[in-house]
């Protein structure tokens, strides 16, 4: 049997899912570095709190540990918790049990682990497009643009950190790949479902995501607008709904439980005990009043080059709320200009309406971001934008922009200052690249 045959086209795009995987997951613990790898970070988190669900509790028995400097836990009647969203905790809770304690569990090196599937499974996300006939992209075009994800953008400094704030997106950005295979088509319902729940119980904004399903279900089930389908498409939204629902109503219940609120949204960030508590009492967790702020970390910072001497030896300095988007990862420019289908042809709808269901879908967890308390901070590049950046490759792809030398030397700047903040940021050693303003007032180079 010839090596071709035996390389269906099934096989043929799992081999290439794997491989994605291999390399990407290699060069994240290659970067990450040892310290990363063989202990536990400093900022545990998720251990911490998958282990006090191991003893029974949802507080922390004995508060939070020196090695964690106090940063980001929530302080409510005397008891300590851990704010965020849990589900990456779940995913922690066998292996800390097996570790014996969260002190003994690497939680950088699973972090690592895990941040490869985001790459592979965006993979299989654009390579089901093309077999679909909705993306002209070749496997090859595909290939490139999971590298590009994986290291073109902010996700690569993120996937090695391996603390709490960075295991969640490397955790949600899996799970958000996972849901785009299951919800295109609106094939698997019921899974799409349980993916987005436990999405929206690793990065909240997330969950808007699910105007996808939604608008896929529409499609698949509107031919004729028959009786039949709009049984089926009742039945889906109903299979869809279900763990969501029950997902809502795990979180009610917890929050009830550690701070009094049946809310399923109140998962206690404002009880941190942060220098800014101040800021969220005043104006919330959310809000329009933070938007011009995030906007602008977002689209404007750049880089500082300061006269020499004054911020000591780097040639420039990068403030740690972040560079902005574009400049990280300039192939979101080609987001701006999609190749239309030829008048007449029979794509031409379908791209129109596919295009117009990912824009929305990446507009409404962009905009939630931008109305958050907080820009990111501390961050190499605009993190948050790890919500929805699987849907703007997605765009990317369907939008069939050549690749061309334009693009090539975009892609190739996106790579170098990625690779950049992944191996600089957060590290003792580059600090000098860095400014860092504890109060989040300072965005631009002081006067």
């Amino acid at each position: 049997m010839s090596l071709e045959t035996l390389m269906t086209p099934q096989r043929r795009r799992f081999v290439f899912a794997a491989l994605l995987y291999v390399v990407c997951t290699g060069v994240f613990a290659l970067v990450a570095g040892g310290a990363r790898i063989n202990q536990h970070t400093s900022f545990n988190h998720y251990a911490l709190l998958a282990d006090a669900w191991l003893h029974g509790r949802h507080d922390l028995a004995h508060g939070a540990p020196s090695y964690a400097q106090n940063n980001d836990f929530a302080e409510f009647e005397g008891k300590t918790f851990i704010s965020f969203p849990p589900f990456p905790a779940l995913l922690m809770l066998p292996f800390v049990k097996l570790a014996g304690s969260p002190e003994n569990f690497r939680d950088g090196q699973f972090v690592v682990w895990l941040s490869g599937l985001g790459p592979a499974l965006l993979f299989l996300v654009l390579d089901k497009l093309r077999r679909d006939g909705r993306s002209p992209r070749t496997e090859r075009e595909n290939l490139v643009l999971s590298l590009l994800f994986a290291f073109g953008t902010v996700y690569f400094f993120v996937a090695v950190e391996g603390t709490v704030w960075f295991a969640a997106h490397v955790v949600g950005v899996a799970l958000g790949a996972l849901f785009l295979l299951c919800a295109l088509d609106a094939r698997r319902p019921f899974w799409a479902g349980v993916l987005l729940a436990c999405a929206w119980m690793t990065r909240p904004p997330m969950l808007l995501t699910g105007v996808i399903f939604a608008f896929e279900a529409l499609r698949v089930h509107s031919v004729g607008g028959s009786p039949s389908c709009n049984r089926r498409l009742l039945r889906d939204a109903a299979l869809f709904a279900l763990p969501i629902a029950v997902a809502v109503a795990v979180a009610s219940w917890m929050n009830h439980a550690r701070f009094h609120d049946s809310s399923p949204f109140a998962m206690g960030h404002e009880h941190l005990g942060v220098v800014w508590k101040a800021r969220m009492a005043k104006w919330g967790l959310f809000g329009t009043h933070y938007f011009p702020k995030n906007l602008g970390v977002m689209l404007t910072i750049l880089p500082w080059f300061p006269a020499k001497g004054v911020l000591g030896d780097a040639p420039f300095r990068i403030n740690e709320h972040g560079l902005a988007l574009w400049f990280t990862t300039p192939l979101y420019f080609w987001l701006l200009w999609p190749r239309k289908s030829e008048p007449g042809a029979s794509g031409r709808r379908d791209f129109r309406w596919l295009y117009a269901v990912f824009t929305l879908a990446a507009a409404l967890p962009a905009v939630l971001d931008l109305m958050y308390q907080n820009s990111g901070w501390r961050q190499f590049g605009y993190r948050f934008s790890n919500d929805y950046a699987l849907l703007l490759f997605v765009l990317l792809a369907i939008g069939a922009r050549p690749m061309r030398i334009a693009f090539a030397l975009a892609a190739t700047w996106g790579l170098a200052w990625n690779l950049f903040g992944a191996v600089t940021f957060d590290r003792a050693q580059f600090d000098r690249f860095y400014f860092r303003d504890g109060s989040q007032t300072v965005l631009y180079q002081p006067d």
